[in-house]
């Protein structure tokens, strides 16, 4: 057994020596017949499901790597559809052999490379390189099948087909909200796409905290270090997951939607609306995901917090979000690659949540927050500790502590108003608001539509916004 377990380490660590063929991450395996990272194995599984439709907001040639792969869907799709990647690339586990002898020539390639760079770093440092050692053989075994394929060893078959084994095994699983949050090899390069199926809420007396659990660094730091490190951390993830860059934002790019497209939207169903909408707040909602995942603590904390804290606190963050693509001047925010008014929404029957949630983006735009003190806050918002169903609500309430501190900090740095921090935890309870009113809005929809929500709307979005998703949501007093 134990054998058997080292040759499936060995095999996993040769694939993975070569990065994502898409972004150029830390690769997992081979996913739809190419090898990529979790992220982009998440991304184009979700890109064929159902009536998913992308567009690109530039010139449709945007580049792709690990820092830029969640800024153009399109782009990324187009991308991974160019090197091959497909869900009828590979099945169940097969390759020809003339495959079989490319991968592993490819893998002997970037292996060489590696130890090639490890002894010119070694050199320039004046140390002796180390010699390869303890590295497993290359050469492949090869079974024959009866039907002339060449059949994959066990050890290497489940990152060739379209997911991994644990995935194989979690579809099974029934009831709750399925959401788990994966950290990806590179915790610099962690995507929203490592999300998978698995049971949300683990309730047993001895489910341990330590298999959760994971440490960015080896050494532990002093408080007013802790705080600093902190910061600068939440400030980096928020800049590195916004969905628009700061220029795309500016006033000389604002161009609001046409007379003709306004009448387009508001000619929409309500059904046709409301999917769009869906898309929409769910790829913001992957900026979100992202956002959580990078924030020093966060992966730290029991899997069944991490996936409370996201279900009730993922469309706040997006509803702070939207302050930075707010027009105060018009009244319009960004949406659809355009700016758009309230009257643009006509379609949705949701006249009053939409009113109240441009009222919150402009009273939010009112405070003129920089992207720091907007990033800060919205890590505030996200790390609650009065959600429901919290296992470890102390770690939470540590968490967000040292948060409001550093936004603290931060804003008397900034040399901000006295009232301004107390201003910014009153529009917490508004923001909750604006989501309850949503989730009031999405089941009147649900009862009248069930098919359209069921058929059309993208599965993390009903995932996010299930009938469990109340249960999670702080009761209000």
């Amino acid at each position: 057994m134990r054998d058997v377990s080292s040759a499936k380490k060995t095999h996993t660590s040769q694939i993975e020596s070569i990065p994502c063929k898409i972004c150029g991450d830390k690769s997992s395996g081979i996913h739809y017949g190419v090898i990529t990272c979790e992220g982009c194995k998440g991304f184009f599984r979700r890109s064929q499901q159902g009536t998913v439709s992308y567009s690109c907001p530039r010139q449709k040639s945007c580049l792709i790597d690990r820092t830029s792969r969640n800024r153009c869907q399109h782009c990324r799709l187009q991308k991974c559809l160019a090197v091959g990647m497909s869900r009828d690339a590979v099945k169940f586990g097969r390759m020809s052999k003339k495959q079989r002898d490319s991968l592993f020539a490819e893998v002997q390639k970037h292996r060489q490379q590696q130890q090639e760079e490890k002894v010119s770093d070694a050199t320039e440092k004046g140390r002796e390189p180390q010699p390869p050692g303890e590295a497993e053989p290359l050469t492949p075994s090869y079974t024959l099948s009866t039907n002339g394929a060449t059949e994959l060893p066990n050890d290497l078959s489940g990152y060739v087909n379209g997911q991994t084994p644990e995935e194989g095994k979690a579809d099974s699983a029934i009831g709750g909200f399925y959401l788990d949050i994966q950290p990806s090899p590179d915790q610099s390069g962690l995507d929203m796409d490592g999300i998978k199926l698995e049971p949300v809420c683990d309730l047993s007396p001895d489910s341990g905290l330590d298999q959760y659990c994971c440490y960015s660094n080896g050494h532990s730091s002093t408080p007013d270090n802790d705080l600093e490190h902190l910061s600068e951390n939440i400030c980096k993830s928020h800049m590195e997951t916004c969905q628009y860059l700061r220029e795309e934002l500016q006033p000389s790019n604002w161009q609001t939607v046409l007379q003709t497209d306004l009448d387009a939207y508001q000619k929409k169903s309500q059904e046709d609306m409301w999917q769009l909408c869906a898309v929409k707040v769910t790829e913001a909602v992957q900026y979100v995901v992202e956002f959580a995942k990078r924030i020093d603590g966060f992966m730290e904390l029991c899997q069944n917090d991490q996936i409370v804290l996201l279900k009730a606190g993922s469309l706040e963050v997006v509803f702070v979000r939207m302050c930075r693509a707010y027009n105060s001047q018009n009244n319009t925010v960004f949406f659809d690659s355009r700016y758009a008014g309230p009257e643009v929404f006509k379609a949705l029957g949701c006249d009053e949540l939409i009113s109240s949630v441009f009222e919150f983006a402009k009273s939010l735009t009112s405070l003129q927050l920089s992207e720091d003190e907007i990033g800060l806050f919205s890590a505030y918002v996200l790390m609650s500790a009065d959600r429901s169903w919290l296992q470890e609500k102390t770690r939470v309430e540590k968490l967000q502590q040292k948060i409001k501190i550093a936004l603290q900090n931060l804003l008397q740095n900034n040399q901000r108003d006295e009232g301004i921090l107390a201003k910014l935890v009153c529009k917490v309870s508004t923001v909750r608001m604006l989501c309850r009113h949503h989730m009031e809005k999405l089941n009147t929809f649900r009862a009248l539509y069930p098919e359209t929500v069921h058929t059309r709307f993208p599965p993390l979005y009903k995932e996010l916004f299930g009938s469990e998703f109340e249960q999670v949501l702080p009761q209000e007093a």
